[in-house]
């Protein structure tokens, strides 16, 4: 009987190589096993030859058997034998150990001299030569067969697929075969007028030709046309997405001549940005509608989207409706609560009344805020994970603002939007997303981008402080320091760790530990220490703040700083976000290059916010040409989030910014790629759109709809989660 693509792959496998391919790559059904592209082809007789393997990777070669020998261990029983095998060029050894000399021995029959096949396995070294320790192995029947088999094959490209110690690429291969072979109808996403028009293959012939290619020239169609499927699969279920919210029937809120929102207006000491205008605007329109407002507004550090959401609040509130604000730390909830209430002033608080939900607020002050927000008294709420809770409810939620969307996934989005009636929703970001990613991630909102920024600003000047070519530097940086501080100004020290002893990295999206396997040389702990012996530094008033520390303590820190209190701030990303101190005007990075593009632009957003000029210095021991200097020249160089998004794609690919929190089968991406891909996902846009205004329900786009539900899960549209 023939598989389909929701077969499990235990019926069309067997149950031992399904568990080890669920284990290995979370797969469960034939679609997944068959959506697990080669990484490359090689020709059949340019496996990796043996002299250029790379030392600690996993990798497979063809090769004839050379000689062995079986030998006893001195220190322990049992045996070992070793395999010399060859590819013509280079040599390399096969160690396998057993029990008794009997079961080496059987090993030896099988590996006789002369016999080729495909070995696979991690490459290492053992007295100078390269090795492999108990590789996995398929050997060709004979030598005329192996022949004839090269022959017959000497054109066709063999695939090579990601694989672990437990699975080689050649044995994925058998089992894709073996599903290919045994596969029944695959229903197309496209119907067939649209694919001709497009000129795709079928679905069918795509997936023969990336497993099985009969030449090169089988590759690239079949790779367009899956990148196509993948592109359309994704677009319509963010559309379908869109539209289930469109459907809802929300409360329409409008603003009342003489209403809160004018009084607020009133009050203001400065004018908005016509890009503040011009968004606030749209979200009045959306919140005036009897659908829910689902936008996602854009913009730099700075840029004023705090202030253009609390507008949104008032104009919600002008009907009795609640604003719930979720942020992603206790810090930056803390931050807004004090901004919020202070934009409101003296007048509108206490009629609003801002109440601030946290997890760590000790049980008292939590029962007194939750009652507030229980009985509608508080009208404008602010918090944490704690908004989730199960116990939090709301007299009337109208509006959901999410602060730093890349922070939550969009279950915890959901979850929150749960507790009303079909609540409007305002996500909010800073980090600028570049246009193709926000239509292949965020495709399901609304889009508005705050760009101009707010009069009055000084500005900030970058400069990267090289350790590598000048050491001298570093004791100039603190210098530098001083000299803000002695003109009464403060400054921020951030570090990727808190202390480097204890390897507790903070840095959510920092890169990996560098090309020789170290990690940050600077953390809270280390760099507090240094301080506290500087000629000029160790006088002024330092304070350290990070993750681990009580919330009560982490919020005294902070307010501290805000008043002035504390000239100079050794802390973690913590700061990150949110936080705004305007006469703080040095920012100074530690390991500058061990911090993500977006991330250090974040960073750099915490200073110039006030008359004072700012000044960031992004302290780095990357050497010159590196990617990791690369990443923090950029930074360098330009103040445009918009266009450090662009690099920084460039610079990371789209693997990482759309989110390695994927893995496994449920990945977000697999053959599409968002910079190169731009185009095909801007027609994917179009057919989808043409396709559902059609078939809402994609009742005659039966492959459509199977594609969406197998390939997209709420993980997926929320693929921005970690960066």
């Amino acid at each position: 009987m023939p598989f389909e693509l929701d077969t499990p792959l235990s019926a069309a496998l067997g149950a031992a190589p399904a568990r080890t391919l669920e284990r290995a790559f979370g797969m469960t059904i034939v679609a997944d096993l068959l959506g697990h592209y080669p990484r490359r082809y090689a020709d059949p007789g340019e496996l990796t030859p043996i002299r250029d393997l790379p030392i600690g990777e996993t990798v497979t070669i063809v090769a004839e058997v050379l000689s062995s020998n079986v030998r006893r261990m001195r220190n322990r029983p049992g045996a070992m034998l070793e395999v010399v095998i060859g590819d013509g060029v280079g040599r390399m050894s096969l160690t396998f150990f057993a029990k008794g000399p009997g079961q080496a021995e059987w090993r030896q029959k099988e590996l006789a001299v002369g016999r080729r096949g495909v070995f696979s396995g991690k490459v290492g070294m053992f007295k100078e030569t390269v090795q492999f320790a108990h590789p996995q192995y398929e050997l060709f029947d004979d030598a005329d067969a192996a022949q004839r088999r090269a022959d017959a094959r000497k054109d066709v490209p063999i695939p090579i697929y990601p694989a672990t110690s437990a699975i080689q690429s050649w044995q994925i291969a058998k089992m894709v075969t073996r599903l290919l072979d045994d596969l029944g109808e695959v229903p197309d996403p496209l119907p067939d007028p649209l694919r001709i028009e497009e000129g795709l293959l079928t679905a069918r012939a795509a997936l023969d030709g990336i497993h099985r290619p009969k030449s090169k020239t089988d590759i690239d169609p079949a790779v367009r046309t899956l990148r196509a499927h993948e592109a359309l699969t994704l677009q319509a279920a963010l559309l379908q997405q869109r539209e289930q919210v469109r459907a809802l029937t929300a409360t329409a809120r409008t603003a009342a001549p003489g209403g809160l929102l004018e009084r607020f207006d009133a009050t203001l000491p400065f004018a908005l940005t016509p890009d503040q205008q011009a968004v606030g605007e749209e979200i009045a329109a959306d919140l005036a509608a009897e659908r829910p407002m689902n936008r996602l507004v854009q913009g730099e550090v700075g840029s004023g989207k705090t202030l253009v959401a609390l507008r949104a609040m008032l104009q919600v509130a002008e009907s009795g409706g609640q604003a719930a604000l979720i942020a992603p730390t206790e810090v930056l909830a803390g931050q807004h609560l004090r901004s919020i209430a202070k934009m409101l002033g003296p007048q509108l608080a206490p009629e609003l009344m801002p109440t601030l939900l946290t997890g760590q607020m000790s049980a008292p002050e939590r029962r007194k805020a939750a009652l507030r927000v229980a009985s509608g008294q508080a009208l404008i709420v602010i918090g944490t994970h704690a908004l989730l809770a199960d116990k939090t409810t709301f007299a009337d939620l109208a509006l959901v603002v999410v602060d730093e969307q890349h922070r939550f996934g969009v279950d915890q989005r959901e979850a929150l939007r749960a507790k009303g009636t079909a609540p409007h929703a305002l996500v909010l970001t800073a980090t600028p997303i570049p246009r193709t990613v926000a239509m292949t991630v965020f495709g399901d909102l609304d889009t508005s981008v705050i760009r101009s920024m707010p009069v009055g600003r000084a500005g900030i000047q970058s400069h990267v402080a090289p350790l590598a070519e000048h050491p001298g530097w570093f004791q100039r940086v603190w210098e530098r320091a001083a000299e803000e501080i002695s003109d009464g100004r403060q400054v921020f020290a951030v570090c990727a760790a808190i202390d480097t002893t204890k390897d507790s990295v903070e840095a959510g999206d920092a890169p990996p530990p560098d090309a020789e396997g170290r990690g940050p040389r600077w953390g809270v702990v280390q760099l507090d220490e240094a301080l506290a012996t500087h000629p000029r530094l160790s006088q002024v008033r330092r304070a350290v703040l990070h993750g681990k520390m009580p919330a009560d303590q982490k919020d005294a820190v902070m307010q501290a700083f805000a008043r002035g209190e504390i000239d100079l701030l050794i802390a973690t990303t913590v700061i990150e976000v949110g936080v705004d101190v305007p006469n703080a005007s040095t920012m100074i990075i530690m390991d500058a290059d061990r911090f993500g593009v977006s991330q250090l632009h974040q960073l750099r957003g915490r200073v110039g916010r006030g008359q004072h000029a700012g000044l960031c210095l992004l302290v780095t021991e990357a050497e010159p040409g590196s990617l990791a200097r690369d990443r923090v020249e950029a930074v360098a160089a330009t103040l445009d989030g918009f266009e450090l998004a662009e690099v920084d794609l460039e610079l990371r690919g789209e693997g990482d910014v759309l989110g390695a929190s994927q893995s496994g089968a449920k990945s977000s991406l697999r053959l599409l790629r968002v910079v190169k891909d731009a185009g095909l996902i801007a027609r994917a846009r179009e057919l989808a759109a043409q396709i559902l205004a059609d078939d809402p329900g994609l009742e005659r786009h039966a492959g459509l709809r199977a594609t969406i539900e197998r390939r997209v899960s709420d993980a997926d549209r929320a693929a921005l989660g970690k960066n």
